[in-house]
């Protein structure tokens, strides 16, 4: 079946920057409660939060803020995508724009890595 914007495959980069977002909202959606729980021992146990601050010194955490800020940038502009979906016309310029929030995605997440190190 042919889709009304004429998108037929999977392998079609619009897909995947849909397949992208899904993935980056839920990997997103799993990281919030452990951020939540982070955040209550600051209220909780100030003593543990401390050690659990420590322990984010450590490269392999920095490398995985650094996925997370990517993430972040990810989400928000392919929500941004979607929305231009929804309220503009399309036009075929929506693999640019797809391109072009993917690589400002990883300018946020380049820069956030330059000033981590």
């Amino acid at each position: 079946m042919k889709a009304a914007s004429g998108i037929t495959s999977r392998a079609h980069p619009l897909w995947l920057v849909y397949l992208l977002h899904r993935m980056s909202g839920l990997a997103l959606t799993l990281f919030l409660p452990l951020h939540f729980w982070v955040l209550a021992l600051a209220m909780t146990d100030p003593a543990r939060l401390d050690g659990f601050l420590h322990l984010t010194e450590a490269g392999v955490v920095k490398l995985a803020e650094i996925g997370l800020v990517f993430l972040l940038a990810v989400h928000m502009f392919g929500g941004l995508r979607l929305m231009a979906m929804e309220w503009l016309p399309w036009s075929p310029s929506q693999k640019t724009l797809a391109a072009g929030a993917a690589a400002l995605s990883f300018l946020i997440a380049l820069l956030f890595f330059l000033k981590a190190i």
